[in-house]
């Protein structure tokens, strides 16, 4: 198998241009992230993830970020409208878990249905007093056990309609009360009381993608996770994950430096892939470039992602959506 770019990448309109098939057959991204504005119809969307895969030579992946509530970029008549997670843990009660099974089962049919065969959750991160209202919501608990419940039931309603998971944010953004779109937040307790928030990422260790934090954690060093070898050898070492790392949105204003810069720190600390969502074809280029070609240890983890998608099972989604009504 040839050797990917170490970079998921984002494209800037509903069809691939002829210079982003240039730079993406030259450069080969290992995967690809859709957004709004990539989205038109599911005739258009499924030409897309076919071009798309067509320019790497690959089963690329292509995610989205498909949460429900504010976060969801397929709309109606595309796809469900969703309550935010937070509302839809809420609303089930005892039985979130399944609610969200269901949930994330019939999300998994939607984006199947179009092509798209990956999704950016489970998000593990544990809600806090101070978790800052872009988060607050999307969370699933205030409750560390909760949250990794209902994280393995998202996780699980994903892959059994053949969409690999993403976790997100490690190794936990609930306590940031700033938002990372826009600046740096930092977090200011002691290593002990982090436990609480690494404990889910830690009980999902085995999912095959994961998505790192810019945050601060002054505990463990000064620098944002992305770009700190000391906490991208925690997430592996201590937390246990094995899957294939990939940086959040590396144009996001948390970090510093030009984006080139951003993605070579980032990788030079550990993370296996740099996912670059919005910015400008120029932008593409200088991260692209600065990413290069995967190491062998990433490669490994990307070849094993490849393998682990799954056939969807049979499902009867209206009888999915009644159940989900009855929570």
């Amino acid at each position: 198998m040839s050797r990917f770019g170490a970079v998921i990448s984002g494209c800037e309109g509903l069809r691939v241009t002829a210079e982003e098939k240039a730079l993406f057959r030259d450069t080969k991204p290992f995967g690809f992230i859709l957004f709004a504005r990539n989205i038109e119809s599911a005739d258009q969307v499924r030409a897309l993830c076919d071009d798309l895969r067509d320019c790497v030579a690959h089963d690329a992946p292509i995610t989205i970020d498909q949460e429900g509530g504010r976060v969801q970029r397929l709309r109606a008549p595309l796809a469900t409208e969703w309550l935010p997670p937070l509302d839809q843990v809420t609303q089930a009660g005892v039985h979130a878990a399944r609610a969200m099974y269901v949930r994330y089962r019939m999300i998994a049919h939607e984006l199947r249905s179009l092509g798209i065969d990956s999704d950016c959750a489970p998000m593990l991160d544990v809600a806090r007093p101070e978790t800052h209202k872009f988060l607050k919501n999307r969370c699933y608990s205030d409750d560390s056990q909760a949250v990794a419940e209902i994280g393995r039931a998202v996780a699980n309603g994903l892959m059994d309609g053949g969409v690999l998971p993403i976790v997100k944010h490690m190794p936990g953004h609930g306590r940031a009360f700033v938002d990372s779109h826009l600046d740096l937040p930092r977090v200011t307790v002691d290593r002990t009381e982090l436990e609480t928030d690494f404990a889910p990422f830690r009980a999902l260790n085995d999912l095959p993608m994961g998505m790192t934090a810019h945050i601060v954690f002054d505990a463990i060093h000064d620098a944002p996770a992305t770009t700190s070898a000391t906490v991208m050898q925690m997430i592996r070492e201590d937390i246990g994950f094995g899957g294939l790392i990939m940086t959040d949105d590396i144009g996001m204003e948390a970090l510093s430096g030009t984006v080139a810069e951003r993605s070579r720190a980032s990788l030079a600390a550990g993370c296996d892939a740099v996912l670059h969502c919005n910015g400008t074809f120029a932008d593409r280029q200088a991260v692209a470039a600065a990413s290069g070609e995967m190491t062998d240890a990433a490669q490994a983890r990307a070849e094993a992602v490849l393998q682990v998608t799954r056939t969807p099972q049979p499902v009867d989604i209206e009888a999915l959506a009644e159940e989900l009504k009855a929570f």
